[in-house]
Protein backbone atom coordinates (compact mmCIF):
# COMPACT_ATOMS: atom_id res chain seq x y z
CA UNK A 1 0.00 0.00 0.00
CA UNK A 2 0.93 3.42 -0.85
CA UNK A 3 -0.14 6.82 1.31
CA UNK A 4 -0.87 10.02 0.05
CA UNK A 5 1.23 12.69 1.53
CA UNK A 6 0.90 15.94 0.46
CA UNK A 7 0.40 17.11 -3.55
CA UNK A 8 1.84 20.08 -4.83
CA UNK A 9 1.20 22.35 -8.31
CA UNK A 10 3.55 21.93 -10.94
CA UNK A 11 3.53 23.65 -14.82
CA UNK A 12 3.58 21.61 -17.89
CA UNK A 13 6.17 22.97 -21.16
CA UNK A 14 3.23 25.00 -21.83
CA UNK A 15 2.77 26.92 -18.39
CA UNK A 16 -0.54 25.11 -17.83
CA UNK A 17 -1.07 24.24 -14.20
CA UNK A 18 -1.71 20.64 -13.04
CA UNK A 19 -1.19 19.12 -9.68
CA UNK A 20 0.95 15.63 -8.67
CA UNK A 21 0.09 13.73 -5.79
CA UNK A 22 3.21 13.23 -3.46
CA UNK A 23 3.28 9.13 -2.91
CA UNK A 24 4.62 7.21 0.07
CA UNK A 25 5.62 3.55 -0.03
CA UNK A 26 6.11 1.25 2.98
CA UNK A 27 8.47 1.62 5.77
CA UNK A 28 11.94 0.03 4.79
CA UNK A 29 14.98 -0.78 6.79
CA UNK A 30 18.05 -0.34 5.02
CA UNK A 31 21.35 -0.25 6.12
CA UNK A 32 23.88 2.64 5.76
CA UNK A 33 26.84 1.67 3.16
CA UNK A 34 28.95 4.27 4.84
CA UNK A 35 28.68 3.37 8.80
CA UNK A 36 26.64 -0.67 8.33
CA UNK A 37 23.89 0.99 10.71
CA UNK A 38 20.13 0.38 9.89
CA UNK A 39 18.13 3.33 9.08
CA UNK A 40 14.53 3.43 8.07
CA UNK A 41 13.41 5.28 5.25
CA UNK A 42 9.87 5.36 2.40
CA UNK A 43 10.13 5.66 -0.87
CA UNK A 44 8.14 8.75 -2.27
CA UNK A 45 7.32 9.24 -5.98
CA UNK A 46 5.15 12.23 -7.53
CA UNK A 47 2.45 11.31 -9.34
CA UNK A 48 0.64 13.61 -12.37
CA UNK A 49 -3.03 14.26 -11.87
CA UNK A 50 -5.97 15.60 -13.76
CA UNK A 51 -7.37 16.85 -10.33
CA UNK A 52 -8.18 20.58 -9.50
CA UNK A 53 -6.59 21.18 -5.96
CA UNK A 54 -9.85 21.16 -3.98
CA UNK A 55 -9.75 17.59 -5.07
CA UNK A 56 -6.08 16.29 -4.17
CA UNK A 57 -6.41 18.07 -0.43
CA UNK A 58 -8.83 16.17 -0.19
CA UNK A 59 -7.40 12.87 -0.97
CA UNK A 60 -4.31 13.40 1.81
CA UNK A 61 -3.94 10.82 3.77
CA UNK A 62 -5.93 8.49 1.54
CA UNK A 63 -3.98 4.99 0.41
CA UNK A 64 -4.22 3.38 -2.65
CA UNK A 65 -2.97 -0.42 -3.74
CA UNK A 66 0.07 -1.35 -4.78
CA UNK A 67 3.97 -0.21 -4.29
CA UNK A 68 6.44 2.38 -5.21
CA UNK A 69 9.83 0.30 -6.53
CA UNK A 70 13.32 0.93 -7.77
CA UNK A 71 13.91 0.87 -11.45
CA UNK A 72 17.51 1.83 -13.38
CA UNK A 73 17.16 4.42 -15.52
CA UNK A 74 20.57 6.94 -17.53
CA UNK A 75 22.65 8.73 -14.32
CA UNK A 76 21.52 12.19 -13.99
CA UNK A 77 22.79 14.51 -11.17
CA UNK A 78 21.12 15.37 -8.11
CA UNK A 79 21.46 17.77 -5.07
CA UNK A 80 20.61 16.52 -1.51
CA UNK A 81 18.58 18.93 -0.15
CA UNK A 82 19.98 18.71 3.29
CA UNK A 83 24.19 18.68 2.78
CA UNK A 84 24.24 20.19 -0.86
CA UNK A 85 26.17 17.92 -2.52
CA UNK A 86 25.49 16.70 -5.84
CA UNK A 87 25.65 13.09 -6.79
CA UNK A 88 25.04 11.00 -9.62
CA UNK A 89 21.86 8.94 -9.53
CA UNK A 90 21.07 5.40 -12.20
CA UNK A 91 17.94 4.66 -10.50
CA UNK A 92 14.61 6.44 -10.22
CA UNK A 93 11.08 5.56 -8.34
CA UNK A 94 7.71 4.36 -9.99
CA UNK A 95 4.76 3.38 -8.31
CA UNK A 96 2.75 0.35 -9.98
CA UNK A 97 -0.85 -0.23 -9.04
CA UNK A 98 -0.01 -4.36 -8.69
CA UNK A 99 2.47 -7.10 -9.20
CA UNK A 100 1.05 -7.54 -12.98
CA UNK A 101 2.59 -4.04 -13.99
CA UNK A 102 5.58 -5.02 -12.83
CA UNK A 103 6.17 -7.04 -15.76
CA UNK A 104 4.86 -4.25 -17.61
CA UNK A 105 7.70 -1.69 -16.65
CA UNK A 106 10.85 -1.01 -18.88
CA UNK A 107 14.18 -2.44 -17.63
CA UNK A 108 15.58 0.98 -18.48
CA UNK A 109 13.65 4.13 -17.72
CA UNK A 110 14.55 7.63 -18.72
CA UNK A 111 14.44 10.03 -15.62
CA UNK A 112 13.03 13.71 -16.53
CA UNK A 113 15.59 15.41 -14.42
CA UNK A 114 12.66 18.53 -14.57
CA UNK A 115 10.70 16.21 -11.70
CA UNK A 116 13.94 17.21 -9.13
CA UNK A 117 13.70 20.24 -7.76
CA UNK A 118 17.45 21.75 -7.95
CA UNK A 119 17.47 24.06 -5.72
CA UNK A 120 16.02 22.22 -2.42
CA UNK A 121 12.08 23.75 -3.42
CA UNK A 122 9.80 21.96 -5.39
CA UNK A 123 8.86 22.67 -8.39
CA UNK A 124 5.89 24.39 -9.26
Amino acid sequence: MVKIKNYHQRKDSDGKTFYVLELLGEVEIVQSKETGKSYATRRKVSMPTTFDEESCQELIGETLPGSIIKVECDPYSYVIEQTGEEITLNYSYTYINSEEELDKVPQKVKANINAFASNGMVNA
